[in-house]
């Protein structure tokens, strides 16, 4: 399950799950969009880089990113 960090009002994090939701009509993934202002630990360790895209535990993908570059993140799981 893919996790899309962001937060309300952030524009960029609005880009970010509009590229997922394109994604997704031709590749079926599974995301769920965290607001990190509801977390704290969140808040300090990405607050100043969202969105971003996480997998698992430790593979995370920075914005900007493109379906392209989800699709490669799905494959190597790696974290830029």
């Amino acid at each position: 399950m893919l996790e899309l960090l962001g937060t309300v009002g952030c524009h960029l994090c609005d880009d970010a799950e509009r590229v997922l939701k394109q994604l997704s009509l031709v590749r079926p993934i599974a995301w769920q969009y965290i607001d990190i202002a509801l977390d704290d630990a969140l808040c300090l360790q990405f607050g100043e880089r969202i969105p971003v895209l996480r997998h698992g535990e430790g593979a995370a993908l920075y914005w900007p990113f493109s379906a392209l570059d989800i699709e490669r993140f799905l494959v190597q799981g790696i974290t830029q």
